[in-house]
């Protein structure tokens, strides 16, 4: 089994906004990362409420571990943890209340793991949640998600909210929980150089629909933007554009191998970009 996450033509029409999550299809490997990117509004938190079942889809198959998860699958939701971009817990909860109900809430709980991530992200046990600040309730839903020894990690913006320096340390703890082989983490984040720091895939949505998924390496070593004047635009072969973007004065064009590129349009520049720029292109560029 290769996969520990199959979407395959998952569909979601929400009839009074008109929102629709257009046939969703991707996969997450075992012992990887995978960024989910897109803007807000783009799909990525109903994307997750399908894969956890919260949203029921109108059409296709989420499977995990290999199957598909219902109502009934409390085995599965053992090997899950989810941390939501908000409030993930009452606010008048102590971080010691939330492992009591934790506690009756999974048979693999671990307390003692959740007082070490309480003392690693300086967290005080007795204080209630209301007091903390929004760093500090992402850290603690962090901590409990991690302690029930889960395979897959589905985080929605779970660093949003914190400052570089602890950013930079919860990057580590997701590149240690993904050293043992059978565990994944599904990332959706706005923050594109965390993804560039850890994911090995990244997974670009807009307007419900999947624009592509590539590998980490590839987009950063690979993939990309030829800075092209309007005569160099129209010399360029059709089938090397993914997207394009018109400037004031130049034309951006995004392109799968800039080195490949560089060697047939040889007056053009071909810049390797951030995650940030490929995103903008692939959003609010033109496809040829």
């Amino acid at each position: 089994m290769e996969n520990i996450l199959e979407l395959q033509q998952v569909s979601k029409t929400f009839p009074k906004s008109g929102f629709k999550l257009d046939n969703v299809t991707f996969s997450l490997p075992y012992g990887s990362i995978s960024g989910f990117v897109g803007e807000n509004g783009a799909g990525k938190t109903t994307t997750i409420g399908c894969i956890l079942n919260t949203v029921i889809k109108d059409s296709g198959t989420v499977r995990l571990f290999g199957r598909e998860m219902g109502d009934e699958d409390t085995d599965m939701r053992e090997e899950i943890g989810v941390v939501f971009d908000g409030d993930n817990f009452p606010a008048y909860w102590t971080a010691r209340q939330l492992a009591q109900v934790m506690e009756g809430i999974y048979a693999k709980w671990d307390n003692s793991l959740f007082q070490k991530y309480l003392e690693d992200f300086h967290l005080p046990a007795r204080q209630k949640i209301r007091h903390y600040s929004r760093g500090m309730t992402m850290k603690l839903a962090l901590a409990a998600a991690l302690s029930h020894h889960p395979k897959l990690l589905i985080l929605d913006e779970a660093t949003s909210g914190l400052d570089p320096v602890m950013r930079d340390e919860i990057l580590d703890v997701f590149l240690e929980f993904v050293q043992a082989e059978d565990h994944s983490i599904l990332l959706s984040s706005h923050i594109t150089s965390d993804l560039e720091k850890v994911a090995d895939y990244i997974t670009f949505i807009h307007n419900g629909r999947i624009i592509m998924t590539v590998s980490k390496n590839d987009l950063v070593y690979h993939y990309a933007v030829l800075r092209c004047k309007e005569s160099q635009f129209h010399a360029l072969d059709p089938g090397d554009i993914i997207a394009y973007r018109k400037r004031d004065f130049q034309i951006d064009v995004l392109v799968p191998d800039g080195n490949e590129a560089g060697r047939k349009y040889k007056d053009v520049i071909a810049d390797h970009v951030s995650v940030d720029e490929i995103m903008l292109l692939l959003v609010k560029g033109e496809r040829v």
